[in-house]
């Protein structure tokens, strides 16, 4: 299971990164206006992203106290 937390935190931060990247593009072309739409899609997947990230650590933080016997 936290493997699959994990992998989904990753594609989070990747498509996140995604629209970072097409932010700088449109402000590289001058083109302000989607550059703003592109920024704020890349900010609201980027606190979707750490959402899914401290999920991915809570499930691995769980499951490491389960194999060592923590409850």
């Amino acid at each position: 299971m936290p493997r699959e937390a994990h992998n989904k935190a990753a594609e989070a931060h990747d498509t996140a990164a995604k629209s970072h990247r097409g932010a700088a593009e449109q402000y590289g072309k001058g083109d302000n206006d989607k550059g703003m739409d592109h920024s704020g899609k890349a900010r609201d997947q980027s606190k979707s992203a750490n959402e899914t990230s401290q999920t991915a650590h809570s499930k691995s933080e769980s499951m490491r106290g389960q194999s060592s016997g923590k409850k």
